[in-house]
């Protein structure tokens, strides 16, 4: 089922019954996160998974109904796409793609060039000489992009590649090998090469941890800012950067105000921007479900009315739709203690909508129109 099939055949069922003139007026509204995100010249999609594509279709209706835009979850990391070097496998990767081909998704290209998720081989081989060195990332980023040409709407070149606390003193991120390898120098190396064999699809850096008050989210902020002012220098051509959003109210407090003046500092340099990543960890929320569930809406309302507010903000993908599939009850640092499931995204397990995917419908309708 395409999303013109699941969407018509809404529209039979609800032609079956009597419209009155409140129910029309309500159906003129837009409905879906994707319709409202639309409605104000933004993007909205999700983080999605290969093997849930095509084993559940209570996840593909959740998809098709409010995304317009995806991303793979795991599926373009190199380790799983340069098991064996040399030897590529997408097949993951490239179901990704055919869903979104055969429904009209656009597909936001994640990631390039990461510290993690790489495969065993790769450590070694980046001891040999520098010219050997830049040949595993040049080649690789040639290949992907190869690739995926005209079917990207954007790319996440670099990820994750600041982390003060390592104490670096630039506040890069240490344990890494492609840092290792070339010193600050692999970003520029991937930018250039990603530009090179790209299609004018925008090129972001990608980067979490910047939304609280917290001293760990002003150092990192700081670092950021810091490495995209040297990469300018350098004429470096970044296009934009990707806020994660993997929010933590329970245990950092997000401050609006904090984070719009980063939001401001990133748009003095001319970045486009986007939330790439968004969920809300709950972990030591209230045991009560429905408190939980209130706290968490409250913080992304707060903030997504602070990211929209911006005209350089493209859009919102959250990373991953349900509950059902979310990396936080697998994960030691996120998952309750009391053992339950992490209530973290839109839809809960059972693919009802959560207070969660209200507050993101009405951030995206009180967003100001891209263009106006």
């Amino acid at each position: 089922m395409n999303r013109r099939e699941f969407l018509n055949g809404a529209a039979a069922l609800a032609g079956t019954a009597a419209i009155g003139p409140s129910m029309a007026a309500a159906a003129a509204q837009p409905s879906s996160l994707r319709q409202r995100a639309e409605a104000k010249g933004l993007l909205f999609g999700c983080a999605v998974k290969s093997t849930a594509l095509r084993n559940d279709p209570d996840y593909v209706r959740a998809i098709l109904e409010d995304a317009d835009i995806l991303v793979h979850e795991y599926e373009l990391k190199r380790k799983n796409v340069e098991p064996k070097e040399g030897q590529y496998t997408f097949e993951g990767a490239d179901a990704v793609m055919d869903f979104a081909g055969s429904h009209g998704l656009k597909v936001r290209g994640h990631t390039l060039c990461w510290y993690a998720a790489n495969p065993d081989w790769l450590a070694n081989a980046l001891q040999g000489p520098m010219a050997e060195r830049e040949r595993l990332l040049v080649s690789y980023i040639q290949t992907v992009m190869d690739r995926y040409r005209g079917k990207m709407q954007s790319w996440d070149v670099v990820n994750e590649a600041v982390e003060p606390d390592q104490w670096n003193w630039n506040g890069m991120r240490r344990d890494n090998v492609w840092w290792q390898a070339f010193g600050e120098d692999y970003i520029g190396l991937a930018f250039r090469t990603a530009k090179e064999h790209g299609d004018g699809a925008p090129l972001y850096l990608c980067d979490y941890g910047v939304e609280s008050d917290v001293r760990w989210n002003e150092r990192r902020r700081t670092a950021i800012l810091n490495l995209i002012e040297r990469l300018r220098a350098r004429d470096v051509p970044i296009d934009g950067f990707a806020i994660q959003g993997h929010l933590k109210p329970f245990q950092a407090s997000f401050e609006p105000e904090v984070f719009a003046r980063f939001m401001r500092e990133l748009e003095g340099f001319g970045l486009q921007t986007m939330v790439s990543e968004l969920d809300v960890a709950d972990i030591d929320g209230p045991d009560d479900p429905g408190k939980r569930d209130a706290e968490v809406a409250a913080v992304t309302k707060s903030f997504l009315d602070t990211a929209l507010s911006f005209r350089s903000m493209t859009g919102v993908l959250c990373w991953g739709i349900s509950d059902r599939y979310s990396w936080m009850s697998d994960i030691a640092p996120y998952k309750r203690a009391d053992g339950t499931r992490s209530r973290v995204l839109p839809y809960d397990d059972g693919y009802r909508r959560k207070p969660m995917w209200q507050a993101i419908a009405d951030a995206l309708d009180g967003a100001p129109a891209r263009g106006s």
